[in-house]
C-alpha cells in the first residue's frame, strides 16, 4: 500500500536529520501522527519558536535568544581565557563538563580547502578582534581532533603566537577524528586539564 503523499514528504525531511535513518524516520511520523494532536502541535510550535528565536551570540557566535549569551554576559567567567570551538553545540558539550570557566569563540566551522572552506569563511577575523581588544592571556584551542580541526588549530597557532602569551591544545583525551559533540565529560575534563602549550609541541 502506497503511503499517502504528506506523510512521504514528513518521512523525508525527519530522514534528513543527523543518525535518522529511513526507518527511524518512518517510526517518527507515525509516531507523530498517532500522538494527540495537542502534542503535535506543540513540538511543530517549538520548533518555528526556536528557529525563529535563537541566534548567534554577537561576542562569541554561539547559540542565544538575546544579543549576549549567558556565558559571555556572566562577569565571573575569567575574562582572560577564551576556547575557540568550531561549532556551538560544542560550548554546551564543554560546559557540561565543568571544567572550563573562561569564555568561548565558535569559529563556525574548520579550514578545509577541500570543501571550499578557507579561512576567510570562518570568524578569525572577529578572533583577531577579540584578542586585540580584551587582553586574551590564553587561547585553547579546542577544534575537533580532525585533519581541519589540527589544520585551522595549526593555522591559529602561527596567527596569534605573537599576541597572545599562551596558545594550548586540548589534550590528546580526545580521539583522533572524534568530534567534541559525542565526548564523554571525564574525557573532556581530561583533555582540558592536560592542555598543553600549542607552539612547543
Amino acid at each position: 500500500m502506497k503511503l499517502p503523499l504528506p506523510l512521504i514528504q514528513l518521512i523525508e525531511e525527519l530522514a534528513k536529520l543527523p543518525s535518522i535513518g529511513k526507518k527511524s524516520a518512518k517510526r517518527l511520523a507515525f509516531s507523530l501522527l498517532l500522538r494527540p494532536e495537542q502534542e503535535a502541535l506543540a513540538l511543530a510550535e517549538a520548533i518555528v519558536k526556536a528557529r525563529e528565536q535563537i541566534r548567534s551570540c554577537s561576542q562569541c557566535f554561539g547559540l542565544t535568544d538575546a544579543d549576549l549569551c549567558a556565558i559571555c554576559s556572566d562577569p565571573r567567567r575569567d575574562q582572560e581565557i577564551l576556547c575557540v570551538v568550531e561549532d556551538p553545540r560544542n560550548i554546551f558539550t564543554i560546559e557540561s563538563s565543568g571544567i572550563f570557566k573562561g569564555l568561548y569563540h565558535v569559529l563556525q566551522g574548520a579550514i578545509s580547502p577541500i570543501h571550499g572552506i578557507p579561512p576567510e569563511k570562518l570568524r578569525i577575523e572577529e578572533l583577531h578582534q577579540r584578542v586585540r581588544l580584551d587582553s586574551i592571556q590564553e587561547l585553547i584551542l579546542a577544534t575537533n581532533p580532525t585533519l581541519e580541526g589540527e589544520a585551522t588549530a595549526h593555522y591559529l597557532t602561527e596567527l596569534f603566537k605573537e599576541n597572545v602569551p599562551t596558545i594550548s591544545r586540548i589534550a590528546r583525551g580526545m580521539p583522533v577524528g572524534g568530534d567534541l559533540e559525542f565526548t564523554d565529560a571525564t574525557t573532556l575534563s581530561r583533555a582540558f586539564e592536560g592542555r598543553t602549550v600549542f607552539s612547543h609541541l
